[in-house]
């Protein structure tokens, strides 16, 4: 999903184009979308996909339920012993101490949504009390449906909610503006930095200082955790050897690098002629990685899935769920064979003149050779996770399948990397097992048993 544009005071958004509606537009469009399950068109493409996911998700818009709230004891544990508690100085330094003046509310959240901490002005703070968002409340999406930080962190992006977009209607006298928090060692999201209140929150200058100061207390981390490494490592604690962190916000490691902005993994002496795991597919060329459009991409993937060849009614099935004909396969092999060359696709039947290496082989790779943090580090996200293609479907299922049997299998980081995906973000098997590995007492057990609590309250 896209990042969302931001009004300015002047009711432009940042970008230029058309400002986003206005607060009466958005609340009839509430009151529809209640009533049809719907959202209606005009309507902010994030607000609608996180509505949609709050009327799955069962949630109240009346009263909703931010799940059990941890007494004063069980959460003075563990915030203690959570990573961004070393954070909270710069934050409050950075954010909180201005917040005040502002009459704003600043909140940290875990990894799941539980919110450890919630400071700021007392008036703001008697406002948002009244709605539950309080220290040890969970407010993730399922529990509370739209809100910046569920959304965020449902995401993986810093989002906005103004007003009537929040999915629960006691909520929607706020603003809000949420980004997550991530170990750059490893790309996993520690939690999320909110800022709660009235019209000053719906500013974008506050959204913009949310993400700057989300980057420093990431940046904060950082050179916490190498000071720490110089001199010895915690129990269970984990460092990335020669981690990088790509413009994309991915991670790769052991030797793997993440091509900007297209997500390819290539691991060196073996280049990858076809990215099928990033945000965007994208096909190798002597000038580079180029774009790929998704239809081409499904092809070379099948084709490649296939060595020994597809006809036209054969794809045509792999490509569309319903009826596609022959001539539209046809059309599409000679848009592609302009695109790649005529020396990578042949015909009758339709196969691959050459063996392409996908940034799928070096996750599969990885695997088979017993490296399952390595194959995390190269998984960026699921295969081709837009297309609807019924044989890319199968076979996105059986990658994903792999990665978390490896996962399970390795423990340790890869485990920990695993749980930290939005793929195993709700396991629940796997967190099972990650508490029960973690040293018994340390900051890993803590988190997840959190965690574990939340996905049992969801699954009730």
């Amino acid at each position: 999903m896209r990042a969302r544009t931001v009004p300015t005071a002047s009711g432009r958004t940042a970008s230029g184009g058309r400002s986003r509606r206005g607060s009466r537009w958005v609340r009839a469009a509430h009151d529809r979308f209640l009533a049809t399950g719907t959202p209606p068109a005009g309507l902010d493409p994030v607000v609608a996909e996180s509505w949609r996911r709050s009327l799955r998700s069962g949630v109240d818009p009346d009263e909703p339920h931010p799940g059990r709230i941890l007494s004063a004891d069980e959460l003075a544990q563990y915030r203690e012993r959570h990573p961004l508690a070393a954070a909270m100085p710069l934050a409050r330094a950075m954010l909180i101490e201005s917040a005040v003046d502002d009459g704003l509310v600043v909140a940290v959240s875990d990894d799941v949504g539980r919110l450890l901490w919630v400071e700021g002005a007392s008036r703001a703070r008697g406002a948002v009390d009244r709605v539950g968002f309080v220290e040890g409340a969970v407010w993730r999406e399922e529990s509370a449906g739209t809100n910046a930080p569920g959304t965020a962190l449902a995401t993986r992006r810093p989002v906005q909610v103004l007003g009537a977009e929040h999915f629960a209607r006691p909520v929607q006298a706020l603003n809000c503006a949420a980004a997550p928090v991530r170990d750059l060692r490893t790309g996993a999201v520690l939690g999320v930095l909110d800022v709660t209140g009235g019209r000053a929150a719906g500013s974008r200058m506050v959204l913009a200082l949310v993400r700057a100061t989300a980057a420093s207390l990431e940046a904060e981390l950082a050179r916490i955790a190498r000071e720490h490494s110089g001199a010895h490592t915690a129990p269970g604690a984990y460092a990335a050897p020669d981690a990088l962190v790509a413009a994309n916000g991915l991670v790769a490691a052991n030797g793997l690098a993440a091509a900007e902005g297209l997500g390819a993994a290539l691991t060196p002496g073996a280049a990858v002629d076809l990215s099928v795991l990033g945000p965007r597919p994208a096909f190798a060329t002597p000038r580079g990685p180029a774009p790929l459009p998704l239809r081409h991409a499904e092809i070379l993937l099948l084709l490649a899935a296939h060595p020994a060849g597809l006809g036209a009614d054969e794809l045509a099935v792999l490509l569309h769920p319903g009826e596609l004909s022959d001539v539209a396969v046809r059309v599409e092999m000679s848009r592609l064979r302009h695109s790649v060359g005529p020396v990578h696709v042949g015909s009758r039947p339709y196969r691959l003149a050459r063996p392409l290496r996908t940034d799928a082989d070096v996750v599969r790779g990885c695997l088979a050779a017993g490296d399952a943090v390595g194959a995390l580090a190269a998984y960026p996200g699921p295969l081709l996770r837009r297309s609807t293609a019924p044989g890319v479907e199968r076979l996105r299922a059986d990658l994903s399948a792999e990665v978390r049997a490896g996962a399970l299998a390795a423990g340790g980081p890869a485990l920990e990397a695993w749980v930290a995906s939005p793929e195993g973000a709700d396991d629940h098997e796997a967190w099972t097992r990650l508490a029960a590995l973690a040293p018994p007492g340390g900051p890993l057990a803590a988190r997840a048993r959190a965690h574990l609590s939340v996905l049992d309250d969801l699954l009730r």
